[in-house]
Formats: structure tokens, C-alpha cells, sequence
């Protein structure tokens, strides 16, 4: 298990305090009426609307995959759910909602973490699943044309056989939507190698809060005219329009990878473990992923999969798992033993053991056990989810002072807070903090917040590294953006959305 030994509390300033009602962003707007869906209805097929209103009367209990996240956390109370099939109909409904002062909430595959894809109160639901079609594909330059609807998975099979591959991996891949990606800006497994959203898409298709359609879907990788406005609606989740559709680089596909699961007897050995893979891998180093032993030992627990042997597994604190990706498997292979054996050799050995993928099979196990954390952590129990950006030599104190500071609040116990894990991408400063619970309670809250806030903030980090804001964290916006920043940010949403119809109540306070 990791080690018990915790550093001492950290001392913080006094608590910034805060209030946010999300439902205040909404005292302006109107809710969905039966002359608002007759007005739907001559826009789109009677296929395309789910409303609990007459005529439709769907069942409520058909539109609560709509209006609950995944996490069985956020709860909506919209009647109604569109899915239009062309960025004409999202622009039709747009406008009239803007008119009617009707609050939107664009969805995708509601895969999120924080709220943002789900009524805060009963918003109209606007479904892009049925927009999933690929425009184009050009297999010289890369350069992928897809609808916004579009499962990131699909777009990752579509160019397989194209010998290219989406520059973002997620867990999630087989629901998420690629619009749903750029509206998060959503970081995934790839970064490491290939960047963030805002390098790899080179164009957007938006529908603004009037429903002027937004046309910057250019296949140009070099456009130096003027403002670059596609940056804006990049992690916007929607409150500056929606996002139809997206030009993106895909990246060639790997002639060969391999990957490799380490266990490490301290997390201390976690840096100079990357710091050595960087130095003998170098160019074909593609993922750097870190599990602490509690949440790995939940990830076994809970059918995701078994890297090493019970007896392989005793004396570890952690575990990384690392992947290569090049264009030689020979030369690959060369790297990666020779990185092994160095570490097995050394004086001072900085892993106990690993595993390295023999076969394809190996190679998909290896990662299913990584990508399914979060599937683990939310089985064992209902899960605070905490992804921060803090300094790589920071990630286990986090953890540690996380844990210490819910004993001494009296809740980390059997019948209230179980574990407290952390697992993420050490190769972006990533750390993905759960905080796993029987229920959640507003105790448990009150003790995490604003504690887990003030403590990212205190190491400069981020509240939020790559699942974006939403609704969880509007009111803590204030610890990773000062007040200048958080002023423009509305003027911003003010320009685009003066009815504040966009996703009302996510991302600002």
C-alpha cells in the first residue's frame, strides 16, 4: 500500500469564500412549451424529438439518459430532447430558442464529469447523436471533416484502414462525441505525444447563440488572418455556441507499439523513472501513466484486468504504465529492452518488477486496466472526482494530505469516505484525485471543499485539467483565474450570448 507516512498539514491562507446558484443563470429564461415544440416539429422529423409535452408525451423515464450523467450525480428536469441531423436544423432552433429566451444545453455522448452536459433546471437538450457522418478525409495531409456527432471510437476505425489514428484517447472513446472532445477540450491519453486540442484542430463549424452559423472549417494547417476565433469555442463546453462540426490533424499510425507495466516499490522513484524513460526512449515515448496501489488494486477488484502476479504486485507503492509508438517495431524494441534491462541492473533499482506486452491481446489488457480506472473507482462507490494539474513531485502529497485532512474531519471511515486515490498522466502534470464514498453527503463535501481547492492553489496547479468546469466548479473558478481573467471571460460570454441562453449556469460563476 502507499506509504502512511503523511508530510504535515499544509497551511493555508483563510478560505476564500464563495457563493453560486447554477439556477440563477436561468431567472431569464423560459421554459419549453407546446407551442415551442409544434414550432420544433416543422423543423424536424417526429423521429428527431422526445418532449414529455403533447403531442409527444414520451415517457419521463425515456429522457433520463439525457437527464442524468453517467456518474448518476447531476440531475435535469427537461421535457424535452432534440436531435437534429444537419447544422441548418441546430441553426433553426437555435434562433427561435435565442427569440423565445429558451435556455440550450448541447449534448454529446454525456460522458462528462463535472455536469456540464446535463440541465442544471429544465433547459431544452440538444442532441448532436444524430449528426455523425465523416465530410472528408485527405490521406495525404491527414486532415480529418467530421460531423460533431461523430463517436470518437468510429472515427478511430474509420481511419485505421487509412493507417491514421485521432490524436485523443480516452476511456470513454466508445460514447464520447468529437465535438463533445473540442467543446472540454478534452486531454486524454495522447497527449503526451501529440499535444492538446487546441494544435491539432485546424477548423470548427459553429452555430452562435442566434444561430448564425459560424463556418471556420478550413483544412489549412497555416492561417495567419487575424483572430484565430476557433480557440475561443475550444473547452467552452457550449456557452459560446455549438459546435457542429470539426476539421482535425490526425496523426499517422504507429507501425508498432508496445507498452509495459511497471511496479514501483516508492512513489519518490515515479520522477527519476520518467526522467530515464524520456532520455532512452525519447521520439517513440507515447504514454506515461501513473496508478497508485489502492487504485490499482480496485482496478483487479473489479474485473478490469490483472497486469502482475499477487507475488509480483508485493512491496509495490505504484505502478506506470508506459507505451512506445514508432515506425520500426525492431528499433522499438531495441529502446524498450534496453530501458528495461538498465532499470533491472541498476545499483539502486528504480521498479521491482514489470511486465512487458508480448502479444496484441497483452498489449489491449495492459491499457484496459488504465482506462478502466474510472469504471473501478465507480463500483467500489460514488466517487468525488477531482482532475488537477500540481507539479509532478507533488501528486502523492496531494493524496496524502487529502486522505489526513478527512480523517481529522471525522469521515474517513467504512460508512462514509473508503478511499482516497490518485492516478493520471504524469507526462502533463495531470493528477485525477477520487475521493471514494458509500453516498454522497453534503459532510463529505463541506470537508473536500474548499480544502481540495485551496491546496491545488497553493502549488500555483489548476482546479481543472482537462474535464473542464461545468457545473461542479463554477464557484471555485476563482482559484486558478483571478478576477481580471474571470471579467473578460464574461464579456466574452456577454458578446457571443447576450440572453444567456448557452448552457446556462456551467463553466462561469
Amino acid at each position: 500500500m502507499l506509504s502512511r507516512q503523511l508530510a504535515r498539514r499544509v497551511h493555508l491562507a483563510a478560505p476564500r469564500r464563495w457563493s453560486h446558484n447554477p439556477a440563477a443563470a436561468l431567472k431569464n429564461l423560459n421554459s419549453v412549451t407546446e407551442e415551442d415544440l409544434a414550432h420544433f416539429a416543422k423543423i424536424l422529423p417526429e423521429s428527431s424529438i422526445l418532449s414529455t409535452l403533447a403531442p409527444s408525451a414520451t415517457p419521463t423515464s425515456e429522457l433520463e439518459i439525457y437527464n442524468n450523467d453517467w456518474m448518476n450525480k447531476y440531475h435535469g428536469k427537461s421535457t424535452t430532447v432534440l436531435k437534429p441531423r444537419t447544422t441548418q436544423e441546430v441553426s433553426e432552433i437555435v434562433k427561435w430558442c435565442n427569440q423565445r429566451r429558451i435556455g440550450i444545453v448541447p449534448q454529446g455522448g454525456n460522458t462528462g464529469l463535472v455536469g456540464g452536459g446535463v440541465p442544471v433546471r429544465d433547459e431544452l437538450i440538444l442532441s448532436l447523436a444524430n449528426m455523425h457522418k465523416v465530410r472528408s478525409f485527405d490521406d495525404v495531409s491527414g486532415i480529418l471533416v467530421a460531423d460533431a456527432g461523430c463517436i470518437l471510437q468510429s472515427l478511430s476505425d474509420y481511419l485505421a484502414p487509412h493507417n491514421h489514428i485521432v490524436p485523443l484517447d480516452l476511456g470513454a472513446k466508445g460514447s464520447c462525441q468529437i465535438g463533445g472532445n473540442v467543446s472540454t477540450n478534452a486531454g486524454g491519453l495522447r497527449l503526451l505525444r501529440y499535444g492538446s486540442l487546441h494544435g491539432s484542430v485546424l477548423g470548427l463549424e459553429v452555430v452562435l447563440p442566434d444561430g448564425t452559423i459560424l463556418d471556420q472549417l478550413t483544412s489549412l494547417r497555416k492561417d495567419n488572418t487575424g483572430y484565430d476565433l476557433k480557440q475561443l469555442f475550444i473547452g467552452a463546453e457550449g456557452t459560446l455556441g455549438i459546435v457542429t462540426g470539426v476539421s482535425i490533424l490526425s496523426a499517422p499510425a504507429p507501425q508498432a507499439s508496445n507498452n509495459v507495466m511497471l511496479a514501483l516499490p516508492k512513489f519518490e522513484n515515479v520522477l527519476p523513472l520518467y526522467k530515464e524513460t524520456k532520455r532512452q526512449l525519447s521520439e517513440i515515448l507515447s504514454a506515461f501513466e501513473f496508478m497508485d496501489r489502492t487504485v490499482y488494486d480496485l482496478g483487479v477488484k473489479h474485473g478490469q484486468g490483472r497486469a502482475l502476479n499477487p507475488s509480483e504486485v508485493e512491496g509495490a507503492a505504484c505502478f506506470v504504465l508506459v507505451e512506445t509508438s514508432g515506425g520500426k517495431r525492431e528499433h522499438d524494441e531495441e529502446k524498450l529492452n534496453s530501458l528495461l534491462e538498465s532499470l533491472m541492473e541498476a545499483d539502486e533499482p528504480l521498479i521491482n518488477t514489470g511486465v512487458l506486452a508480448s502479444s496484441p491481446a497483452q498489449f489491449s489488457a495492459l491499457w484496459a486496466i488504465r482506462e478502466g480506472l474510472t469504471e473501478a473507482v465507480s463500483k467500489e462507490g460514488k466517487a468525488y472526482k477531482y482532475d488537477i494539474s500540481v507539479p509532478l513531485h507533488k501528486f502523492k502529497e496531494v493524496v496524502d494530505k487529502t486522505r489526513e485532512h478527512l480523517r481529522e474531519k471525522g469521515v474517513l471511515h467504512d460508512d462514509a469516505v473508503k478511499h482516497v486515490v490518485g492516478y493520471g498522466h504524469v507526462g502533463d502534470g495531470n493528477l485525477h484525485l477520487n475521493v471514494v464514498a458509500t453516498a454522497y453527503t453534503p459532510e463529505i463535501e463541506a470537508a473536500l471543499e474548499p480544502f481540495v481547492y485551496e491546496l491545488v492553489a497553493s502549488y500555483k496547479g489548476s482546479i481543472s485539467a482537462e474535464h473542464g468546469i461545468g457545473v461542479m466548479k463554477t464557484h471555485a473558478l476563482q482559484y486558478s483565474k483571478s478576477s481580471t481573467s474571470i471579467e473578460w471571460m464574461k464579456k466574452i460570454k456577454g458578446l457571443f450570448d447576450p440572453n444567456g441562453i448557452m448552457n446556462p449556469g456551467k463553466v462561469l460563476p
